[in-house]
């Protein structure tokens, strides 16, 4: 994969970052393209990696209250179900 090519999606990051692995788990590489690889597997997984934190970060808006507060159950663990209308004080 030439480094002007990137892969849109997450998945399709994911996939050829499986891809690289996979070639270099064969071993049978000369030692310039499996360098090439791994440069390549390195940006494919950070662009991975900050595709999750992106991901993440909207999930945790999403799980917060009207006050911007984590919603969390009795055990102070975060509610993995939305909070029914009218409990905001449940938290």
């Amino acid at each position: 994969m030439k480094t002007d090519e990137q892969p849109k999606s997450f998945e399709a990051s994911l996939e050829s970052l499986e891809q690289i692995v996979q070639q270099l788990e064969n071993g049978d590489l000369p030692l310039e393209k499996s360098l090439e690889l791994f440069e390549d597997g390195i940006r494919l997984s950070r662009l991975c990696h900050g595709k999750l934190e992106e991901a993440e970060g909207r999930i945790e808006v999403l799980l917060k209250d009207a006050r911007g507060e984590p919603v969390t159950d009795a055990a102070g663990r975060p509610k993995t179900r939305p909070v029914p209308a009218g409990d905001e004080d449940e938290r």
